[in-house]
């Protein structure tokens, strides 16, 4: 039988390591399939949870809320437009292997207040700390001018999004974000990873997962042109020679 003077020693230490046990982080997302069809203007998600201790209850301490949302990756050229007497032409390029189709990153505060820049690089968090790996050799100086660029040209498109106060949280429990898919998203699975981040450090993490996907006349379409390419090409050029036709024919009646 263990002496009650052993026990009355470990008691502190047992309390102080359950309370150092990382929280648990509840996410959940309001829709887990998002149906692509004709007319789709976007779909706004709402990423939400609560972060709990690892006995169910509410944690009770400051944290703060970083939530990720990711598209399916996908290999892009850069190209560079150079004037040359009086022209514009392609000068150098640089291809990207796993540059996401959609990157939304939202926060309770700005991150770089949130973390240093090792973490932010480690997780990702911010449009300035994507790991696009490019292939081949090339400069960091120049693979950190084409990474802006791609960054610019989908935050144009609305594919890319930062806000730094996105994330708001209630009673140190409850946490919500709300991020839109424009009309322009590529159809895969998304990845929504929330971060939980105290004192500048990654203190847990969670993933949910939507699915985007066409149905209707637009899913047919896009499975001929992905499994019957000369058959999705032909039944393409007909179209267009019958609209032409038609639109022809009635110009000739006006």
């Amino acid at each position: 039988m263990t002496p009650r003077w052993v026990l009355a020693l470990l008691a502190p230490v047992a309390i102080l390591l359950s309370g150092a046990r990382a929280p648990i982080l509840v996410p959940e997302i309001s829709q887990h399939r998002v149906e692509v069809r004709q007319g789709f203007t976007g779909a706004d998600l709402l990423l939400f949870g609560a972060i709990l201790d690892p006995g169910g209850t509410r944690a009770a301490q400051d944290y703060d809320i970083v939530v990720v949302l990711k598209g399916p990756v996908q290999s892009i050229v850069l190209r560079e437009k150079r004037k040359v007497a009086g022209i514009w032409v392609n000068a150098a390029s640089s291809e990207l292997r796993s540059a996401p189709s959609f990157f939304a990153i939202a926060s309770s505060r700005p991150v770089r207040e949130i973390v240093d820049d090792k973490t932010a690089a480690i997780y990702e968090l911010g449009l300035d700390r994507l790991q696009l790996s490019p292939i081949g050799a090339i400069d960091p100086a120049r693979q950190r001018h084409f990474a802006d660029g791609l960054v610019d040209l989908m935050q144009r498109q609305g594919l890319y999004r930062e806000d730094g106060h996105g994330v708001t949280i209630s009673g140190q429990v409850l946490y919500q974000a709300r991020i839109t898919l424009p009309s322009q998203v590529r159809t895969g699975t998304y990845t929504a990873e929330t971060f939980a981040i105290r004192q500048g450090r990654v203190i847990t993490s969670a993933v949910t997962r939507v699915d985007v996907s066409k149905q209707g006349f637009e899913r047919f379409v896009a499975d001929q042109a992905d499994g019957n390419g000369l058959l999705y090409g032909l039944f393409a050029v007909l179209v267009s020679v019958g609209m032409g036709w038609i639109a022809g024919r009635l110009f000739a009646l006006v």
